[in-house]
């Protein structure tokens, strides 16, 4: 993992002061990282019986969709209000200043599916928890993990998901 963590770069005060920011686009432009990130996720979820993976908007698709495509599995999107085409269920939750909200197509995941549900970074945990309520609430699904590249383990996100299996590939 020590291979793949150099390839992340710090960006200080991004989006505002105080924060640094973890980029992955230098991982995602290394063929070679790129490949053994997909590679590492692929081997831990080859043998669970993936159905859907369930990629969070917006570096989640990357990672979602090539793992889905690695494992065989269809890809779901969950997207910010107003994205997406088709008919949604909305889940609103709170920021640290207002709301936010995400949303799913209405028929993206199917009765007795397994569920992987992937994201870049494990932060403070509060979108991620609102995908797991928006998951858990409008279908019938096994949620068989939920997948992170990067955590963030000082911000304690993790605490807001406990009783959800969790497993990140990279912790700072």
């Amino acid at each position: 993992m020590e291979e793949l963590k150099a390839l992340i770069r710090d960006i200080p005060d991004f989006p505002r002061k105080g924060i640094i920011f973890k980029d992955i686009t230098p991982l995602l432009g290394d063929a070679n990282g790129f490949q053994n990130t997909i590679g590492t996720l692929c081997a831990r979820y080859r043998d669970r019986k993936i159905d859907m993976v369930v990629g969070v908007e917006a570096r989640g698709f990357v990672f979602g969709a090539s793992l889905a495509h690695a494992l065989g599995a269809g890809f779901a999107m969950i997207r910010k209000p107003g994205k997406l085409p088709y008919k949604t269920h909305r889940k609103t939750y709170s920021l640290e200043y207002g709301e936010d909200a995400i949303e799913i197509h209405q028929d993206a995941l199917k009765p007795g599916q397994r569920v992987l549900i992937i994201d870049d970074v494990l932060a403070t945990g509060g979108t991620v928890s609102a995908v797991v309520d928006l998951v858990r609430t409008h279908f019938d699904v096994e949620l068989v993990e939920i997948a992170f590249v990067i955590e963030l383990d000082f911000l304690s996100g993790r605490k807001k998901l406990e009783g959800v299996p969790i497993f990140s590939m990279i912790h700072f």
